[in-house]
């Protein structure tokens, strides 16, 4: 419990940079955040460090260090992005309670989504029998989630190079319209299965659980975000509706083609 508090705090601290603007605390603040729980997880455990964890821990140091840069990158260059991030229901000034509880409600949830890795190593230092068969499977998913959302982000830029009016429908994207959200799913995914084989106890499976609702759940509502700018800027193209008719939203092969309509899902 005291490896866990110490995340916590780290997350706080780190997550703060939401106080210079609220949608930090789930954007760059995030990204910060993964990196930052990542190498303090090493550092705790050094001593009983395995290589499936080391290498799950540098995948999430690499994907949170990547995507705060390109967050911050992509605010600095891109004209569009910056409209939508300060929408004028964005810059609204915040009530103290408000921001309090976005902060703390990221921070438990970044711990939640790094926990298993961190339960896996204070369980083997525990002298519990953990699995590091798990721990591979864990390895491999995350790692492959990361290189999908890294190739389906190239291929994005690359597409709307050649023509920024149109929806992207190549690579990644003939597979699933949201590609870069399953990446990160995958990688998330992949970080909680390393509990089938860390000895949880009931209250850390509960901790890791909450951790992995929580951000599929913040998945698929950017999903539906997503879902509901393309409608309004592609929807009246015939080859635009063929497309988000047979090729799921988030998630290969599964027959899901719109969250729209799903209001729970808004963030």
């Amino acid at each position: 419990m005291s490896h866990l508090l110490t995340l916590l705090l780290i997350s706080f601290i780190v997550s703060s940079v939401g106080w210079f603007y609220f949608i930090y605390f789930f954007s760059i603040g995030y990204g910060l955040s993964i990196s930052a729980l990542a190498v303090a997880t090493v550092v705790m455990f050094w001593n009983e460090m395995t290589l499936p964890a080391a290498i799950l821990c540098g995948v999430l140091f690499v994907y949170g260090i990547r995507l705060a840069l390109y967050l911050f990158l992509r605010e600095r260059k891109s004209a569009s992005y910056k409209k939508i991030l300060y929408q004028p229901e964005n810059t609204a000034r915040k009530p103290a309670f408000v921001m309090t509880m976005i902060w703390t409600s990221c921070a438990l949830l970044y711990v939640g989504q790094i926990s298993p890795v961190t339960f896996y190593l204070n369980n083997l230092a525990d002298g519990m029998a953990v699995s590091d068969v798990w721990a591979w499977i864990g390895a491999v998913l995350a790692t492959m989630g990361v290189v999908i959302e890294m190739v389906a982000d190239a291929q994005k830029s690359a597409a709307k190079k050649i023509n920024a009016h149109r929806f992207v429908d190549t690579g990644l994207y003939r597979i699933v319209r949201c590609p870069n959200y399953f990446g990160e799913v995958l990688m998330w995914t992949g970080s909680f299965v390393i509990c089938f084989g860390a000895c949880c106890s009931l209250w850390q499976w509960v901790v890791a659980a909450l951790g992995y609702i929580g951000i599929v759940y913040v998945m698929f509502s950017g999903a539906r975000r997503l879902e509901l700018r393309q409608v309004e800027t592609y929807g009246a193209m015939p080859e635009f509706q063929e497309y988000t008719k047979r090729t799921p939203l988030i998630l290969p092969f599964i027959p899901i083609y719109s969250v729209a309509r799903h209001t729970w899902l808004k963030g």
